[in-house]
């Protein structure tokens, strides 16, 4: 499940030096990386180092890394090359430390990965709402695809999209996790419940996870600009990134990008309609009004 700390003040030149060490693990992600060596680079304090990097980055140090080999992986999955020879590039020091993690990280193995989710087992259910039909597709590990839409077949076609070829079967019997799920974003829809925590297995870049994470801390019924968020993750410039990371989410609600408008207040854009994103934030704003009074 995706969570997020946010706090610590940090300097321009720290952050800066962050950001630094951050394209270093990029351009390094082959090579061991221990907290001392990058904190090294930082020329800060082990302790330092790792609470200044969570602020600006919004992962750990250990996070950041995993994530960015995960990135060559995938990248080197994706190309066709030999599996065996993609993993020791990316930098994990054996196949059986991949195949162990691939669960949690990659939500498949990386055979399975590149070939679009082959072996890989996603059930799915639709649920009606007051925002319209709700597609929930998970795994044994979690929900991978959570998402609005008007027509039953329109769902589908977007699940089937994100996982070409993974065995998609619809939920035949009820299951108590579905139900429970469901049950919550409902309650959540009606302003009951105004936290939705839901166990997640969804894919995501470095950039993408520091950006959903951040999304999961803007308290319930507050709002922040795209520029707001690239400069809390500690990249300023990075606004229209922060929009196209907005746009790739696969987990409505649970990662809150409906919560993101433009610097002028515009409601900017919401790929699940713009009129969803209206209700969602006059809905969390009501219910915090009320909660006020």
């Amino acid at each position: 499940m995706l969570k997020v700390s946010v706090g610590l003040r940090t300097s321009n030149a720290a952050a800066q030096r962050i950001r630094d060490v951050c394209r270093y693990i990029g351009q390094h992600s082959d090579e061991p990386l221990t907290i001392e060596r990058l904190a090294s680079l930082a020329s800060m304090s082990r302790f330092y180092f790792a609470r200044t990097f969570r602020a600006v980055t919004g992962v750990t140090p250990k996070e950041y890394v995993a994530s960015s080999r995960l990135r060559a992986l995938k990248t080197a999955l994706k190309s066709s090359r030999r599996i065996d020879s993609a993993i020791y590039d990316a930098g994990y020091s054996s196949q059986s430390r991949v195949y162990e993690q691939s669960a949690r990280r990659l939500g498949m193995t990386p055979g399975q990965y590149r070939r679009g989710g082959t072996g890989v087992a996603i059930s799915y259910a639709v649920a009606d709402t007051v925002l319209g039909r709700l597609m929930i597709g998970a795994t044994d590990s979690g929900i991978c695809f959570l998402q609005f839409g008007d027509l039953r077949e329109g769902l589908l076609d977007e699940l089937r999209k994100e996982y070409p070829n993974a065995r998609i079967d619809s939920m035949l019997e009820p299951h108590p996790a579905f139900d429970a799920w469901v049950a919550a974003i409902n309650q959540y829809l009606a302003g009951v419940q105004p936290s939705l925590e839901l166990p997640l297995d969804i894919r995501a870049t470095a950039f993408q996870l520091r950006v959903w994470k951040y999304l999961q801390s803007i308290p319930y019924g507050d709002v922040r600009s795209y520029a707001e968020v690239a400069s809390a993750i500690g990249s300023p410039t990075a606004a229209r990134a922060v929009a196209r990371a907005c746009a790739s989410n696969v987990a409505a609600l649970a990662i809150p990008c409906h919560r993101v408008v433009r610097s002028d207040g515009n409601l900017g854009g919401y790929r699940w309609g713009l009129h969803r994103k209206r209700v969602l934030l006059d809905m969390e704003r009501a219910r915090r009004r009320d909660s006020a009074s």
